[in-house]
């Protein structure tokens, strides 16, 4: 594979609600996209047995080895991962992709005895060896609990709530927020939201207007303070639709069209919601610190590493 093993550090991205058909799918392979024409090297990693992401690139479940393959032993990682250079493949530039099967459905069967004590943990070793060869990996999960979607809960660094303006898409994602919790509990402590997607909007509707809102509210932890949603919305368009029965993406078949262009501010923003979380970050370890260090100094005890 071509992907540069000198990107900076990989952010893995899980994507996500409880409930189905709310353009979890479209979100991450659009978004993804739009980062490849940024110059950023994307991994799209299917993890549904519905196998939606393989689907939206034209592919059928059982045309590659993948998923299923790579987590049962069966394939390398190196063997499963599908590149823009394949043949008779057309995804697009700097985007690869690691299909899924129907066969996902037999996966805690054919996972034997070997996990029965941690199957949550079952990305944790394939993610590591990616770490460094992609600057994002972005894990398509299925909207329902299966082992897969547990373990990218587990693994993912962020994770992006994907819902439209519909009440029991709202409701899937304050099931997927308990389910963010009970991964941090259970050992993921790094697990952050990074935002929500709302797409499939339109803005002429008084109930949209409404759940957009709603929304909005739902993530804002304190008032006055941002909200977690994204402040880019996607509208609602037949070109989505359109470009997947192609097996193409809309940058591919709608390069111009607005909802592309949508996509390209989103894809901004996550970089710039990235880089606030970084040097946050950064600025808590630098206090978490200075204490210990002014406390060295006053002992005498010369500057430098402290290991």
């Amino acid at each position: 594979m071509d992907a540069d093993n000198t990107t900076q550090e990989t952010k893995v991205i899980a994507l996500g609600n409880q409930k189905g058909g709310v353009g979890k799918t479209t979100n991450c392979v659009q978004l993804a996209t739009a980062l490849g024409e940024m110059g950023r090297h994307c991994l799209i990693w299917d993890l549904d047995m519905n196998f939606g992401a393989t689907r939206h690139f034209g592919i059928a479940g059982s045309a590659y080895w993948g998923t299923f393959e790579l987590l049962t032993g069966q394939d390398e990682i190196d063997n499963v991962i599908i590149t823009e250079s394949d043949e008779d493949v057309a995804l697009p530039p700097k985007v690869h992709l690691i299909t899924a099967d129907r066969n996902l459905e037999g996966l805690d069967k054919a996972l034997g005895a070997e996990h029965k004590f941690f199957p949550a943990g079952i990305l944790l070793e394939p993610l590591k060896q990616l770490r460094g060869r992609y600057d994002y990996i972005f894990l398509d999960t299925a909207p329902s609990a299966s082992t897969p979607t547990l373990a990218a809960y587990m693994a993912a660094d962020f994770f992006i709530l994907s819902t439209t303006p519909q009440t029991f898409a709202i409701k899937g994602l304050e099931d997927a927020v308990a389910d963010i919790k009970a991964a941090i509990r259970q050992g993921n402590k790094k697990l952050l939201v990074l935002g929500v997607i709302l797409s499939d909007v339109d803005k002429r509707l008084r109930l949209a207007r409404l759940h957009m809102g709603l929304v909005e509210e739902l993530f804002r932890q304190q008032p006055g303070q941002p909200s977690a949603k994204f402040d880019t919305i996607i509208s609602r368009s037949t070109v989505v639709g359109e470009a997947q029965k192609l097996g193409k993406t809309i940058f591919q078949t709608h390069p111009t069209h607005k909802v592309t262009d949508q996509y390209r501010a989103l894809a901004q923003e996550v970089e710039n919601r990235l880089a606030q979380f970084a040097q946050a970050q950064a600025a808590a370890i630098a206090n978490a610190q200075q204490p210990v260090e002014q406390e060295h100094n006053r002992d005498g005890v010369e500057g430098g590493s402290h290991g």
